[in-house]
């Protein structure tokens, strides 16, 4: 068996370590020897972006609070209309470099509807008033917070309404989940959104099933 390679690793603002790993074509990133992100189940992030980029104007304004390993963007950019631009928040530097030094979707950092905000998503939502059309978060790994315990502000009732605040009249919210979680279902509901889950499988039509949390803006 191909034994994993350790490319690079940094420390989380929590002081967790996070690790980037290959084994053959496999890319995993891990916090604290955990599993959090891989190139072998994308269909998810991917689907994250298409329906965030349902029904969108030219000229749209998007973010992406996760890069990851970059395949929301990468169907970002394949989905979004015209003139559209996308705003990409990521907490942790290395997670820029790691695209850019390892893998292949580096290129699409470079491209010129994409911007680089570094920081806590949850700050960048704060600044923006009425900015995005559409908000699409994978931020460790949803609701369940795995990595920091400062991101289960980002899907509690003022980070809800924080995110409300930052979207056009009758903009988008979709969240990236591991799992199913009821109560989180209805919290969005009640922060003024008309609220629904939607089920995508990992991979194409097999894998595990995650869950995106949909949201369209009340008036």
């Amino acid at each position: 068996m191909v034994p994993w390679t350790k490319l690079a690793s940094t420390s989380t603002p929590d002081g967790s370590e996070l690790s980037l790993w290959r084994r053959g074509s496999e890319v995993v990133v891990r916090i604290r020897n955990e599993e959090l992100m891989s190139n072998r189940q994308t269909g998810s992030e991917e689907r994250l972006a298409e329906i965030g980029g349902e029904n969108l104007e030219p000229g749209s304004c998007a973010l992406i609070g996760g890069l990851g390993l970059g395949f929301t963007l990468r169907a970002a950019l394949r989905t979004l209309p015209p003139k559209s631009s996308i705003v990409v928040g990521e907490l942790v530097p290395a997670l820029v470099t790691w695209n850019r030094e390892h893998l292949s979707f580096g290129p699409l950092l470079d491209d010129r509807r994409v911007r680089i905000e570094i920081g806590n998503v949850s700050d960048l939502l704060r600044r923006s008033t009425s900015r995005f059309d559409t908000i699409m978060l994978d931020v460790d790994n949803g609701p369940a917070a795995l990595s920091a315990e400062d991101n289960r502000r980002l899907y509690g009732n003022r980070g809800l309404e924080i995110a409300k605040q930052a979207l056009k009249p009758g903009g988008r919210l979709v969240i990236w989940s591991a799992g199913p979680d009821e109560a989180f279902l209805k919290r969005f509901q009640r922060a003024g959104f008309d609220a629904r889950v939607v089920k995508a499988r990992a991979r194409g039509d097999k894998g595990t099933r995650h869950v995106l949390f949909v949201g369209d803006s009340l008036a």
